[in-house]
């Protein structure tokens, strides 16, 4: 593999892996990231752009030279003035501001299910982006996970730190609805693999083993070593309990979409597995480690940014 790419968020979760391994096979790469400031554990190897999406002549000049553009950019939930109409306007800006920089192809990490039909934002959003994508006359790859795992991840941590901490656990409706995730690493190297490839892509990004909730909340709760008793309640009264512990947490634990998305099975796919790491065997090797600290969405990605924008207001 040979020339420059630009990959979104490389100093995030995804990012991080699939920066390295494209790195390792050679590859000259930038990225662009609303944390510039943020520790680089790539040194001079990789070079640092901010977002600029409200100047499109910078964005644009940050592309250029490059041959494909990594988009990992969106946004979980609405927060300040970052909502899911501002991140689909952004990233038809990025993806115009490639075209316009020469880029030849874009890999999107999308989302498994979306609708432009969809009554949750979040899927019609990513939706929206994937039609900007391939109507736009670039090359593409369109990858669509559901849930990443790894050491760093939101979600599975998280089950994992509340099943530590508490003797119950809450299963809103039934816990039958499934998940399918992937391993960040097999994430990052579907990523790197779709730079160099020819054709234009849709596919699922999953794993090979899917679980219906409950039975992840109780193959966590066994692998840490905890005992827990799952408790079955309405959607709303789950949704009540995870905004509590959230105001505890300062920080957003699951999203009344995210809730909708988890119950109506989108979190699942028929496709064949693009990843080869099965969950459960990762959880048993890692154990030790999952769950024991508390991920903050909030803290990861806003409190410096916004506390940032908002000591600027001041002065």
């Amino acid at each position: 593999m040979s020339g420059t790419v630009v990959i979104t968020g490389a100093l995030s979760y995804t990012g991080k892996y699939t920066t390295r391994l494209l790195l390792d096979r050679g590859c000259r790469v930038r990225t662009l990231t609303f944390h510039p400031e943020r520790s680089n554990p790539f040194g001079k190897q990789l070079q640092v752009f901010p977002y600029n999406f409200e100047r499109p002549d910078d964005l644009r000049a940050s592309l250029e030279g490059t041959s494909t553009l990594i988009n990992t950019y969106w946004v979980r939930f609405p927060h300040a003035a970052e909502t899911f109409d501002t991140a689909v306007r952004n990233s038809r800006t990025l993806i115009q501001a490639a075209k316009d920089a020469g880029v030849e192809r874009i890999v999107q990490v999308s989302i498994a299910n979306p609708s432009l039909d969809s009554p949750l934002a979040y899927y019609r959003g990513k939706a929206q982006v994937e039609q900007a994508i391939t109507g736009s006359g670039l090359s593409y790859a369109i990858l669509r996970p559901t849930v990443i795992f790894g050491t760093e991840d939101i979600l599975i941590n998280n089950i994992a730190w509340f099943v530590r901490h508490f003797p119950m656990f809450a299963i809103p409706g039934s816990g039958r609805y499934g998940v399918r995730p992937i391993y960040v690493e097999d994430m990052a190297r579907l990523l790197a693999d779709s730079v160099t490839e020819q054709e234009n892509s849709v596919r699922d990004a999953v794993g090979p083993e899917t679980c219906d909730f409950e039975e992840l909340v109780r193959l966590i709760a066994r692998h840490v070593g905890r005992s827990v008793r799952c408790v079955h309640v309405p959607m709303a009264a789950a949704y009540v309990a995870t905004l509590l512990a959230g105001w505890f947490l300062r920080d957003v634990v699951l999203t009344w979409e995210e809730y909708q998305g988890l119950m109506g099975n989108l979190l699942v796919s028929d496709a064949s597995p693009a990843g080869e790491t099965r969950l459960s065997e990762w959880l048993r090797e890692n154990a030790e480690q999952v769950g024991k600290r508390y991920a903050s969405e909030v803290a990861r990605h806003f409190t410096r940014r916004y506390a940032k924008a908002n000591l600027a207001r001041a002065i």
